[in-house]
């Protein structure tokens, strides 16, 4: 009895504190099922650089540095474990993390593993991994609260805004060759400038996040400045294709709340992605 009364006492605290509920050590890989998931964790503001030695001082890698937004950076970051999953066949995209630092908005924005692990893993999906990296997460910003962006953790894997709309596994190809020549395509058009960085995952998979058109990457402004951890997008390429999760996916799960009228607002953003990247590996 004792002992019930200890996990009943400890599931109460945890509610109460929010995104650590699904960090209390000794919590089972069931407990986030049935359950809505925040897509972000929210922070304190704190500069770039100071976010960035935190992340260093978790034990994870800061890969790139990008200007998502005016007044607005994001952090790319990753380690070994979602590198790890991320070199499975498709998976590529699972291998960052990103912190968004708003410094009009004075706050900080980090994705949730594991919103976006069950999202991108799918079947594969692995509790313990992907909820360990959100106690690193939490242990190195103390404080983080739920985001109101969520949804229903059982429909993550699934995830698409609505009937006929695209499912993660809807990639779009945007070029085709030998990896090596995707590759140096990426680094030699437009002298490599889009390029913000570049992280091989095993023999057949390179993930590249690059730069939208300034054009195109305007749409983060219509839709919502505190998602800008979107930005920046990547592609993969794997086995002699480049690709990229379709747009229209990707944006409606990083805005789970975005409806359609918000959607109407940038129809023409996921045909504009697509075409920015094609014009790289022509």
């Amino acid at each position: 009895m004792k002992k019930l009364t200890e996990v009943v006492l400890s599931a109460i605290i945890a509610i109460g504190v929010g995104v650590a509920a699904l960090t209390f050590v000794g919590v089972v890989q069931t407990s986030v099922e049935g359950t809505k998931i925040n897509t972000y964790l929210i922070g304190e503001y704190m500069s770039a650089s100071s976010a960035e030695a935190k992340l260093k001082s978790a034990g994870f890698e800061v890969i790139a540095n990008y200007k998502s937004i005016k007044k607005g950076t994001t952090i790319v970051f990753t380690d070994a474990a979602l590198k790890a999953e991320a070199a499975k066949p498709s998976r590529s995209n699972i291998a960052v993390m990103r912190l968004f630092v708003d410094e009009k908005e004075k706050m900080i924005s980090i994705t949730n593993p594991v919103y976006f692990g069950k999202a991108f893993m799918q079947e594969e999906y692995n509790h313990t991994i992907f909820n360990a990296e959100l106690e690193k997460i939490n242990k190195a910003f103390p404080g983080l609260s739920r985001s109101k962006d969520e949804w229903d953790f059982d429909g993550l894997a699934d995830y698409h805004f609505m009937s006929s709309m695209p499912y993660y596994k809807d990639i779009d190809e945007v070029g085709k060759g030998t990896d090596e020549a995707l590759l140096a395509k990426v680094k030699s058009y437009k002298k490599g400038k889009g390029l913000i960085f570049e992280l091989k995952l095993s023999e057949t998979s390179t993930l590249v996040g690059y730069a939208l058109s300034k054009r195109t990457s305007k749409f983060v402004k219509k839709i919502g400045r505190a998602n800008a951890a979107i930005l920046p997008y990547c592609f993969t390429i794997e086995n002699g294709k480049a690709t990229a999760l379709n747009a229209k996916y990707y944006i409606a799960i990083s805005y789970p709340l975005l409806n359609m009228n918000g959607f109407m607002k940038i129809m023409t953003i996921p045909g504009a992605v697509i075409k920015d990247y094609e014009k790289v590996f022509k």
